[in-house]
């Protein structure tokens, strides 16, 4: 069975806890752009996805959605078999509870850090381009990041980095170190790409990189998704402010 914060970060409540957060994001997407591709979405969601149009044309985006839910689908089914099928619904409210707090806290943490390594210049700036969509759009965009910027950063990108610092020789404390530092820095960088990217700064750039290194943390600590929801529900606020 296992204690509550090592089963909930198994696939049987991670990523079934994440799904609803793609469902609603994409039929939210869909309803606003009445297009399964074209509009405004989140760009990780762009980015993953175009390499499956390139391929494949809009049948990529198929493609793209059945090895996504596939994926998620055989590790939960793995999972649901290693643990003989215990699972515990109280426990996706505890997660949603969790994932609350920490969205949160975490714009008042990323900011205390970013203002400690800029000595006293404040870390966290209200993403502009984003202030020119309507708060629907924002509101879409920000669960996006939730689902598609974890998958996008956390999951690949940093666990490809990691893998590649191990077939360098590397020990995986150090491996994982530098695939979490380098990851970070990819992601701030990623916000300032495209017409709804951020006008390059250092506080925000700064911010991002923190906001990297603290939703790695997040990832590893408690499994992905807590920390889509997280990333998704700090966004969600942000927007409402």
């Amino acid at each position: 069975m296992g204690s509550y914060w090592s089963a909930t970060r198994a696939p049987r409540y991670s990523l079934v806890f994440a799904f609803p957060l793609l469902v609603i994001y994409e039929l939210l997407a869909f309803v606003l752009t009445h297009d399964a591709i074209a509009g405004v979405r989140n760009g990780a969601d762009v980015l993953l996805k175009s390499v499956f149009i390139a391929l494949g044309g809009r049948n990529g985006v198929v493609v793209f959605g059945v090895i996504l839910v596939g994926t998620g689908l055989l590790l939960v089914w793995r999972d649901m078999r290693r643990s003989g099928g215990d699972i515990r619904p109280a426990w996706f409210g505890a997660m949603l509870g969790e994932s609350i707090l920490y969205a949160l806290l975490f714009g008042l943490i990323a900011s205390s850090l970013t203002s400690l390594l800029l000595h006293g210049r404040l870390g966290f700036l209200l993403q502009a381009p984003l202030e020119r969509l309507d708060l629907a759009t924002q509101l879409m965009v920000s669960l996006g990041a939730g689902i598609y910027e974890e998958l996008l950063f956390r999951v690949i990108l940093v666990g490809a980095l990691f893998k590649a610092g191990k077939l360098l020789g590397w020990k995986p404390l150090t491996a994982g170190a530098v695939a979490t530092i380098v990851g970070a820095f990819i992601f701030s960088a990623f916000h300032y790409i495209g017409p709804y990217g951020d006008r390059l700064e250092l506080t925000s750039f700064a911010f991002r990189v923190v906001a990297g290194l603290l939703f790695s943390g997040l990832y590893l600590l408690r499994g992905f998704g807590v920390t889509a929801w997280t990333h998704a529900l700090y966004d969600v606020f942000l927007s409402l402010l």
